[in-house]
Formats: C-alpha cells, sequence, structure tokens
C-alpha cells in the first residue's frame, strides 16, 4: 500500500514533478513502471554516468510522520536493484519505478535522505 504525499498531491503528480526536476537539472529521467495514481508507493533508481554506479531510495517515515528516502538495498549494482524492484512489484502491485539517468547521480528528491 502506498503512502500520501503531502495533503495535495496524488502520486502520478508527484513522479511528474520528480522527473520534471531531474529534466531541468540537466538528467534524463523516466517512469519506468506506473502504479496507483493516488496512492501508489515509489522507488527512485539512479544510475551515476561518471562511477558507473547505481543506488536505489524507497519511501519511508520516521516515528514523527515525515517522510524520508532511504536505500531498501545497500547494493549499488544494477542487477541486484533490477531483482529488488522485481520482488518488490510482486508484492505492490501499486508501486511505482523512476529511474534516473545523471552523470553526478543526483536524485533529485526534496524531501531527506537517510545516509547509508
Amino acid at each position: 500500500m502506498g503512502y500520501e504525499r503531502g495533503m495535495l498531491l496524488s502520486t502520478d503528480l508527484w513522479v511528474g514533478a520528480l522527473i520534471r526536476r531531474a529534466e531541468l537539472g540537466g538528467a534524463f529521467a523516466v517512469v519506468a513502471r506506473k502504479g496507483d495514481p493516488r496512492a501508489g508507493a515509489v522507488l527512485v533508481k539512479t544510475y551515476n554516468r561518471l562511477e558507473g554506479v547505481s543506488r536505489l531510495y524507497a519511501e519511508a517515515f520516521r516515528g514523527d510522520g515525515e517522510r524520508v528516502w532511504m536505500a531498501p538495498i545497500l547494493s549499488e549494482q544494477e542487477p541486484d536493484l533490477d531483482r529488488y524492484i522485481e520482488r518488490a512489484i510482486r508484492t505492490d502491485p501499486d508501486l511505482w519505478v523512476v529511474e534516473i539517468e545523471d552523470k553526478q547521480g543526483r536524485h533529485f528528491l526534496t524531501e531527506p535522505v537517510e545516509a547509508r
């Protein structure tokens, strides 16, 4: 089951804003998988072209209700991340997957990102 993004934004609008931020920053971003447009959870996969490293970010909530992003898997190898995503989709068919390719590996998330 997905999480509500603020009080007003549906997942499809939030994902659209993320992709727009990435594109404005000079990155390539795409929705690799559409989930539930209103409340689907989101995974963000990044690829750093300079280092050849991929990272995966999943949304989570702190005890105070603040949304944060964290690495659900510590591997930086794309096949490992893809296997994780495949398992997550089987568990949550409403899941969205956004892929961002950036020469600096930026994620363009505006919420806090937990350190690895």
